[in-house]
């Protein structure tokens, strides 16, 4: 019978290590997610596949560095990109700004 009880204390051990293992691991992963920065590349890509459904791009760039940037109570890293197409016969060029951290899209500017 003792040998019995044991057995239940070191299964009911092996699972509460295994239920707090799964939480510690999930923690840990939205934490480190939160601070991973996007592929600067995919961001590029997102905004062709959005100015594509407007018509053919005839050029982009993105800068692979992160930037500070603020805006009132806003701060975050950013990268900065571009694009140009040609619109009604002129070229047109456009800037960006994307969050860093979450890929979205910040502000939308044409020079």
């Amino acid at each position: 019978m003792t040998t019995n009880n044991q057995n239940k204390k070191y299964y009911s051990l092996i699972l509460l290590s295994f239920i707090l293992s799964f939480f510690i691991g999930a923690l840990s992963f939205f934490l480190i997610d939160r601070h991973t920065a996007v592929n600067p590349d995919s961001i590029l890509d997102q905004v062709k596949k959005s100015f594509r459904k407007e018509g053919p791009i005839e050029g982009s760039w993105i800068e692979m560095t992160k930037v500070p940037w603020s805006k009132h109570a806003l701060e975050t890293e950013v990268y900065y990109g571009g694009l140009s197409r040609i619109e009604e016969g002129k070229a047109k060029h456009y800037e960006f700004l994307a969050d860093a951290y979450t890929g979205s899209l910040l502000d939308i500017y044409e020079i």
